[in-house]
């Protein structure tokens, strides 16, 4: 059975009330169906990380991601600029010590 190489993007985005929060889940959405097809959220996931003042700290969070069209091996580059836009756009949006922007290799039956 052959495999199709992807790149996988998540983006951990915290699950708080406030309208900045939901709007930026809805953008990332809007942004990875439009662009790479669609896109999978899981809702209320529960987590911690450590603060900057080395606090540990419970995080509850949603996790939205989608495979991007390309082999991550011979798109490294171009994929981690990506997820640095990613990521940089959860700062502009959102009041956060850290956003979590994961890419990782994923296979896809064919």
């Amino acid at each position: 059975m052959p495999l199709l190489e992807r790149a996988r993007v998540e983006v951990y985005v915290p699950d708080l009330p406030a309208p900045h929060y939901r709007n930026l889940l809805l953008s990332i959405e809007e942004e990875f169906t439009y662009a790479f097809g669609g896109c999978t959220i899981v809702r209320g996931l529960d987590g911690s990380y450590l603060s900057q003042a080395g606090v540990k700290t419970p995080d509850r969070i949603d996790l939205i991601y989608t495979d991007l069209p390309v082999a991550l091996s011979k798109n490294f580059e171009s994929a981690a600029r990506y997820a640095h836009e990613l990521r940089q756009a959860a700062f502009e949006a959102l009041d956060e010590e850290s956003v979590l922007v994961a890419v990782e290799h994923i296979y896809h039956a064919v």
